[in-house]
């Protein structure tokens, strides 16, 4: 059973299908412990109503880098972390838990990776880019976190078509209601395949 430390900034949906992966006996693993970098992420109070210990470290805490580095740190060795998976969340990965965690951290994010990657491309950005730019298909990519946003390593993507009258939010629906089952197969895969690590 691997240690699994998610963290995520708001709404916490995608932490909420490893959770429920984990507990229905999907994913050989279990949620250790959440982190959100955002106070009043819902993410902390799943995390709370599932009986696992949720930690709030952001710059306001913790203005130093170093230290805000440091003390991730400490969450991740107190709680033994195998993986750390990143589900929404919006804050760049200090170079201290980087270096211990190489080939260990993922994220996933709502494209098809390498396009709309980047700093800023998040959320109904990604969306709406997708629209604008006419693409036909869309989706989700599971990667491997570096020091810079969205440029790992490609572990696994998912696609679904663009339709013609998607708006950036029927768009985020459905690209959410595929991260939902995609996560869940992905880090099943993930736990049982040193591979990945």
């Amino acid at each position: 059973m691997k240690n699994i430390v998610v963290f995520a900034s708001h709404n916490g949906s995608d932490l909420q299908a490893v959770i429920d992966g984990c507990r229905e006996g999907k994913i050989a693993g279990r949620v250790a412990a959440v982190i959100s970098n955002n106070n009043d992420a819902y993410a902390l109070k799943r995390a709370g109503i599932a009986g696992i210990d949720g930690f709030c470290l952001n710059s306001a805490l913790y203005p130093d880098e170093t230290l805000f580095d440091r003390k991730t740190l400490e969450v991740l060795e107190k709680y033994d972390a195998d993986i750390i998976f990143l589900a929404g969340y919006l804050k760049k990965i200090g170079p201290l838990v980087l270096q211990k965690y190489e080939n260990r951290i993922f994220n996933i994010h709502p494209a098809l990776l390498p396009k709309y990657g980047g700093r800023g491309m998040y959320g109904m950005n990604v969306h709406k880019a997708v629209i604008e730019a006419g693409e036909e298909f869309t989706g989700v990519t599971i990667h491997k976190v570096t020091a810079d946003y969205d440029a790992g390593g490609i572990v696994k993507q998912a696609k679904i078509p663009v339709l013609k009258d998607d708006t950036p939010g029927t768009l985020a629906a459905r690209v959410l209601e595929l991260e939902h089952r995609f996560i869940v197969e992905v880090l099943s895969e993930i736990c049982l395949n040193e591979n990945y690590l």
